[in-house]
């Protein structure tokens, strides 16, 4: 059973005013206590600069002059007895000017439903947990060196009720869990949970930081969610936003009638393309704020990892921002030192605490060293989407056919630099955002048939190509249109046959991936890859050889991105032996055509393409096809 710990004042709040306190949860915010006998709850905030702070709730009438806190060292606390779980409350600001606003707590746990923005008093204790043997077998470290398939949903839009209402936590435990789970998937990314106000943001401008949205239930059904997971062998990540927040007024904006969780200077403290606040990281009260936060999702609701969002944006201090207009630091440089800072700090205190958790970096800049320890200079996270991968391999896919000659480069360059970082291949909703089209309504084709096709050689040369995997809900059966995240998935298509036959390839694709080390033992190391004629200019073949840490394992993955098909051809290989066709996009199960390699092949002393042997295969058109090898005998 996970439990807030209580903590003395004086240390806590020397150690929030140094950027040090990594559990402010503990003492921030509305808590339950019991003192002289008396039960009630204690609210504590840090509002610095406010003339006067008040509690404000459905207890007083909504009259915080009942209420008033007192301040120490910048935390406004008071005790309140006899308030119960479920109590609305809110903070009154009365600034040095004499304003007077209402706020939501900064460390509430559960909020009202929107549009309502009340917090609400909630005690995350008691949850009893039964995923003790998952947590023990997730403490190995040795992830790089494991399969990693992410499944990343949006719980607003992946599958509603008849009436148009959102599916609850409770509700998801049983629906969406098992299809996981029978598809293959290893882990499940949830866009972000943390309270917002805008659906239509997808969680991604927050007010409520430490608040699981209500929009799906309470804290503790979210708690039975991720406990439902892990008992049945799935990681949970979720999306995770320290780059920005939103400027409701009953959020983090000016919260004390200053710049408080915000840069001052608006040059810095605003994203203008996203109408966002920027968080001040050279402010130690917030560093800890954010810090601690990443703690509590780990520590109150057992998940597995954070993917950080935009995190492009915290290493530059000219996001997006017109070249007229663009800032220097201190140094000269554009990057953002407080925001390096942050992100080195983040990941080397949650390392400290848990050091098998996933920190993955959404991080559209070429900036050096993201997956690099901290301690060798590096930013300290253990993956990085490559999102170059994903807009090299889309815009290749959109060519027709006939213009893709000449262009297998832009499949293959990432080849070159798969050391660089620990990468995670990802098709994920920005790839379904209207009006990009969907990774199916992407494809070129002359009709369904060849789009179909396409996206199968896609995925199969992605399932070959090293790194982790994620793919966007939807894409998983072929989706047809732009992803509508004001509604459900087009759950009717499964009625017909071209996608119920590719909801079975992907099935297969994925267990096919899991079952196979050659996939994913040494996606980071140089000798898991060969790249065998990789960039055939006239043929569209690229071909890959993957192989397991002991060198026992071998894959031969064939991925034709014509529709011309090859009958015997000769491909030359590195060993003698047999190879035996062990998977193939092109199967009639998927909507192939049904090109195969039905019997064993045996290799012939024959050079081919730099190679001692070789072997005579059928490739079939638009199509993946992996071999496995078979070592001679003796």
């Amino acid at each position: 059973m996970t439990t807030i710990a209580s903590v003395s004042n004086t240390d806590a709040y020397y150690l929030l005013h140094e950027g040090t306190q990594y559990q402010s949860y503990q003492f921030l915010g509305a808590h339950f206590e019991e003192r002289d006998g008396c039960k009630g709850v204690n609210f504590a905030v840090w509002a610095p600069n406010a003339k006067e702070v008040n509690v404000s709730g459905s207890f007083n009438g909504w009259d915080g002059s009942h209420h008033a806190m007192a301040m120490n060292e910048g935390i406004w606390t008071l005790f309140i007895p006899e308030l119960e779980e479920g109590t609305l409350y809110k903070y009154e600001i009365v600034t040095m000017d004499g304003d007077r606003y209402l706020k939501s707590d900064p460390y509430a746990f559960h909020s009202e439903v929107r549009p309502e923005t009340a917090s609400i008093v909630t005690s995350l204790e008691h949850y009893e947990w039964q995923d003790g043997v998952w947590q023990e077998n997730n403490s190995s470290n040795q992830h790089l060196q494991q399969p990693l398939l992410i499944y990343e949903v949006h719980l607003g839009s992946w599958k509603r009720k008849e009436d148009g209402s959102f599916y609850s936590y409770v509700d998801f435990a049983d629906e969406l869990i098992d299809y996981v789970l029978e598809r293959g998937y290893t882990h499940i990314e949830l866009m972000p949970l943390a309270e917002h106000p805008l659906d239509s943001s997808w969680g991604y401008q927050v007010t409520g930081y430490y608040s699981v949205t209500s929009r799906f239930g309470s804290p503790k059904d979210f708690m039975y969610f991720v406990d439902q997971c892990h008992q049945k062998g799935l990681g949970v990540i979720m999306d995770w936003v320290p780059a920005h927040f939103c400027k409701d007024v009953h959020g983090l904006s000016r919260f004390d009638g200053t710049h408080l969780y915000e840069y001052a200077d608006s040059r810095k403290g605003e994203n203008p393309t996203w109408g966002t606040y920027i968080f001040d990281y050279g402010r130690p009260e917030v560093v800890s704020f954010l810090i601690s936060n990443a703690l509590f999702w780990l520590d109150m609701y057992h998940l597995d990892g954070l993917r950080i969002d935009a995190v492009y944006s915290l290493l530059t201090l000219n996001f997006e921002r017109p070249e007229a207009e663009c800032i220097r630091n201190e140094q000269g440089g554009e990057e953002n030192l407080e925001g390096i800072a942050f992100l080195q700090k983040l990941n080397a205190v949650v390392f400290a605490r848990y050091p098998d958790v996933l920190m993955i970096a959404e991080d559209s800049s070429s900036y050096p060293g993201v997956t690099t320890p901290v301690a060798y200079g590096g930013l300290g996270f253990n993956y990085k989407w490559n999102l170059a991968y994903t807009w090299h391999t889309l815009e290749y896919m959109k060519k027709n056919q006939t213009e893709r000659s000449g262009q297998e480069d832009r499949l293959t360059q990432s080849l070159l630099g798969i050391r660089d970082e620990n990468y995670v291949l990802p098709y994920s909703h920005d790839e379904m955002d209207p009006p990009t089209k969907s990774l199916l309504g992407k494809m070129s084709g002359e009709d369904n048939w060849q789009r179909f096709a396409n996206l199968r050689a896609l995925y199969t040369y992605t399932m070959g190509h090293p790194g982790k995997k994620l793919l966007f809900m939807g894409n998983e059966f072929g989706q047809m249109d732009d992803w509508d995240s004001e509604g459900s998935l087009e759950w009717e298509l499964l009625q017909f046959e071209e996608h119920q036959h590719f909801a079975e390839f992907v099935k297969q694709m994925n267990h096919f991936y899991i079952a196979e080390k050659a996939l994913w033992e040494l996606d980071f190391e140089q000798n898991g890859l060969t790249s065998l004629n990789a960039d055939d200019k006239e043929d569209g073949l690229v071909i890959l050889l993957r192989k397991s840490k002991t060198n026992n394992e071998q894959l031969i993955i064939i991925n034709n991105f014509k529709p011309e098909t090859h009958e015997g051809y000769r491909l030359g290989v590195e060993e003698p032996g047999r190879y035996q066709e062990v998977f193939n996009s092109d199967k009639p199960e998927f909507g192939g055509s049904g090109m195969t390699n039905a019997n064993m092949l045996e290799t012939q002393e024959w050079s081919c393409q730099g190679n001692p042997y070789s072997i005579m295969v059928n490739i079939p058109p638009l199509a993946g096809v992996i071999f496995k090898y078979i070592p001679s005998e003796g």
